[in-house]
């Protein structure tokens, strides 16, 4: 279902993507065709949870995003680590992790305040009780949604 990395001596494993996927500020979200044949990507805060293996996001209630995913929740999310133009070498020191998984938009009050907290603890550490009086107040104007993650690719030069 997925295409094998090309170059397989760039494969980056193991304990790094965990820590690329926590760190990395943000990353870019892939979504389908939409109506005018383009392909829409956008870069995006997330919070990643490792124990669900899932990426959270929020956002409006409506846009252009949430109206891709009802067409086709299939998506890919990229963050990119350090990197390292070699100018001499005509080359640059990567890495990146790539994320394939199905997004889902309708979740209950119970994981959009879960998805929320885990992204006030990865923004805003420290600010959470003021955090939990703005979720409340912004409720009902915020959307959430997240990616279940089925495959990972990740590649490096060092």
């Amino acid at each position: 279902m997925f295409r094998e990395i090309r170059r397989q001596n760039r494969i980056l494993e193991g304990d790094r993507i965990t820590e690329l996927l926590n760190t990395s500020e943000f990353g870019f979200l892939s979504l389908g065709t939409s109506e005018n044949g383009y392909a829409y990507g956008i870069p995006i805060s997330y919070a990643y949870e490792e124990e669900t293996n899932s990426l959270f996001f929020h956002c409006a209630l409506e846009g252009q995003k949430l109206d891709e995913i009802k067409k086709n929740n299939k998506v890919s999310f990229c963050v990119v680590g350090k990197t390292n133009p070699i100018a001499d070498e005509f080359t640059t020191l990567y890495e990146s992790v790539i994320a394939f998984g199905d997004a889902h938009i309708d979740l209950s009050d119970d994981e959009k305040r879960k998805a929320l907290r885990l992204l006030v603890k990865k923004y805003s550490a420290g600010f959470e009780e003021i955090a939990e009086k703005y979720m409340d107040k912004s409720w009902n104007r915020t959307a959430v949604f997240k990616i279940e993650i089925k495959h990972i690719t990740a590649k490096a030069k060092y």
